[in-house]
């Protein structure tokens, strides 16, 4: 991959991790939830999903699961359940004791928050569909495919690091100014909403034929 291409590719990862999604919602929530070392587990589950996508379509399968309306439609519902879910578990967490005097905090298991968001990206299909359509443009098909394909996987997996920091950081610096269980309530019930509005974009989605 020339210089150039990586340049390009590098300012295209800057704008798809900046854009609002479910990823970026979840690290919110995660980042309000536990605080910004706990609640980064979160991002790093979803680079394990990310790397997964590049995988999948390295090795081919990508195209053949774009193809196929039966996979899009397994994956896309999968995706819309998992953020109900979600939803739901926002909208029922407890206000937090943030009184100056006190140490409590949620305590999330880093392994479960990992495998949260390496859930939230598997179940998008639409992330795939677009890699598929984005990733082969910067690829040499002359070059050797492996050094291209781990070169984009470690420039993505960079970036969105990055920006998941900035969202998750974001949030647990809001966590600071929630002192009373009536802000903590409202905060929590509009992470739902926002994971619901995710939910219902998911569903809406339409196969492109091709």
């Amino acid at each position: 991959m020339s210089l150039d291409t990586w340049l390009a590719f590098f300012a295209a990862c800057w704008v798809i991790s900046l854009s609002p999604g479910a990823g970026a919602i979840a690290s919110m929530s995660s980042g309000l939830q536990y605080g910004f070392w706990r609640g980064y587990w979160n991002a790093l589950g979803l680079q394990l999903g990310l790397l997964l996508q590049i995988a999948v379509i390295a090795a081919g399968v990508g195209a053949v699961l774009a193809a196929s309306a039966t996979a899009f439609q397994v994956i896309k519902w999968f995706g819309v359940v998992y953020l109900l879910f979600l939803a739901v578990k926002q909208w029922r967490a407890l206000p937090m004791d943030l009184s100056d005097n006190s140490t409590v905090r949620p305590i999330g298991k880093p392994l479960s928050l990992m495998f949260r968001g390496f859930l939230i990206n598997v179940g998008n299909p639409k992330a795939l569909v677009f890699m598929l359509a984005v990733l082969p443009q910067f690829i040499d098909p002359h070059a050797p495919l492996l050094a291209q394909y781990l070169t984009i996987a470690a420039t993505m997996v960079v970036v969105d690091l990055l920006v998941m920091a900035g969202y998750t950081g974001l949030a647990a610096k809001v966590l600071r100014l929630l002192r009373t269980p009536r802000q903590q309530l409202r905060m929590n019930r509009t992470f739902a909403g926002l994971f619901i509005g995710a939910a219902t974009l998911l569903a809406t989605l339409r196969r492109t034929p091709v």
